[in-house]
């Protein structure tokens, strides 16, 4: 569902929650590039975005970079330069409908001489056909695309929308940078101005946020709550990252520890349990084409031709992932990885492979007869 954002967010609303509920992330978002941290390569004094907006020459980009580095608050301030409409949505829980309806909007407030810009949080969980409904509203310039990834465009994002947009790289914020956020926050907000933390709790409130801004806010927050206004320790600060913050790091101990379960559990013939760690690890933000691609490994390997079909099927799911993203690919993958759970086991074509290449590495000069 979009977000069009064109009020005055200091303006009362009916429709719009209390600014001091959200957290501190969001009430600590930058209104101007002077508030803004990091990326002095893109947006600082001679950056490559200060420049165009300087020629007023802004094309469709993409935002390349880990979480919390400022692509939404980038994209929100390119707007408000540009006096352009800004529509927010998710590719995750967005579809081709809605894009077709923010396109019909945006040629609209065109021929009214407004511009729109579109920022797709996640871009990389578009699917081709998906990526492709964009073209022509980007092309014609009815609207300027800025797309958000944490994975490389080079393979997320088909060719025809990248060849075009510009992709820049966001790079994780600096020891120096978050310093500078979190004396903004401590000065500034209303909630957490003058709350004070030791010397180790500020280093442990950094480091531990791995370049995050958004992480080091939120956990700073939660500190102060759990502080109960005395001074906040190292090991509140801890308290507050173990209370905020479930890590699925998709190259960490988590996510392998969490696909192994969910193999176990189909080979097991547990769909109950299949689906629950299905359900973990797309709630955390694993790419579902990585969950389908190991039911097919799963298929041949663990089932084999004790049931012949799982291969197909199996497969098939992986093209219908591919096919018609999240969310609803959540559906076929909780159909094949149950289907799979049903079917009868046999490891007899692993088995035989892995002892055929065993023989081969043993012997391979034996002459064929």
């Amino acid at each position: 569902m979009a977000n069009r954002y064109q009020d005055d967010e200091n303006e009362p609303s009916l429709f719009k929650p209390p600014k001091e509920a959200a957290p501190l992330a969001e009430r600590m978002r930058p209104k101007s590039f002077e508030e803004f941290a990091g990326q002095a390569h893109l947006v600082g004094p001679d950056g490559i975005i200060q420049k165009m907006l300087k020629g007023k020459n802004i094309r469709s980009m993409i935002f390349w970079g880990p979480p919390g580095t400022g692509k939404t608050t980038l994209a929100r301030l390119l707007a408000t330069k540009l006096n352009a409409d800004f529509v927010q949505i998710n590719a995750i829980s967005s579809g081709v409908k809605d894009l077709r309806d923010i396109i019909t909007q945006a040629e609209k407030s065109l021929n009214m001489g407004r511009r729109t810009v579109l920022f797709i949080d996640e871009i990389h969980r578009f699917n081709k056909s998906q990526q492709a409904a964009l073209l022509k509203s980007v092309e014609n310039g009815t609207l300027v695309l800025i797309g958000a990834t944490t994975e490389n465009p080079s393979f997320e994002v088909i060719s025809p929308l990248l060849s075009r947009s510009s992709v820049y790289v966001l790079e994780s914020l600096t020891t120096a940078d978050l310093e500078v956020l979190l004396d903004r926050a401590l000065r500034e907000d209303e909630i957490i101005r003058g709350a004070v933390l030791t010397p180790d709790a500020r280093e442990e409130l950094i480091t531990q946020s791995g370049g995050d801004a958004r992480i080091m806010l939120n956990a700073l927050e939660i500190a102060a709550d759990i502080s109960l206004g005395d001074e906040i320790t190292r090991d509140i600060v801890r308290e507050a990252y173990q209370t905020h913050h479930y890590r699925y790091d998709r190259g960490g101990e988590e996510h392998y520890n969490t696909i192994s379960a969910f193999i176990k559990s189909v080979r097991g013939s547990d769909p109950d349990a299949a689906v629950y760690y299905l359900a973990r690890m797309l709630e955390a933000g694993e790419d579902p084409k990585f969950i389908a691609r190991r039911l097919i490994i799963l298929a041949s390997e663990d089932v084999g031709n004790a049931e012949p079909y799982a291969l197909t099927l199996a497969t098939a799911a992986f093209t219908a992932v591919d096919y018609v993203g999240l969310p609803e690919a959540s559906l076929i993958l909780a159909q094949a990885a149950t289907f799979l759970s049903g079917c009868p086991k046999s490891n007899a074509s692993y088995m035989a492979i892995n002892a055929a290449l065993s023989e081969v590495r043993k012997r391979p000069g034996v002459a064929i007869p």
